[in-house]
């Protein structure tokens, strides 16, 4: 076999064969997960250029992937908890920076 052979065969099985195709997701979700707590949001269709694609695979519906510690919560609880992650990160930033500006070194 030839290297343009090798190489067409590492092409067809490497994420760069999807560079140019748009995909296309029916009954697409989000899945939020703040601390222990996580939701499925669903978005319904969503189109994405080829070209955004980094990973591309299936899940299998009938195998858990979340450890049994992570509780589902319905989409309000999940916002609420985003907003109070949100806003602890934002004190923890503006702390840091009052911080900074004390610091005489």
């Amino acid at each position: 076999m030839s290297w343009a052979g090798s190489e067409d065969i590492y092409l067809s099985t490497s994420l760069a064969s999807y560079l140019d195709t748009n995909a296309v997701l029916e009954g697409a979700c989000e899945r939020v997960i703040v601390g222990d707590l996580y939701c499925d949001i669903p978005l319904g269709l969503y189109v994405i250029r080829g070209e955004n694609v980094v990973l591309i695979g299936e899940m299998d519906l009938e195998r858990e992937e979340l450890p049994p510690h992570i509780t589902r919560v319905p989409t309000e609880e999940i916002r609420k908890a985003q907003k109070v992650e949100r806003d602890a990160s934002e004190l923890k930033g503006t702390m840091r920076k009052r911080m900074e500006f004390l610091d005489l070194d």
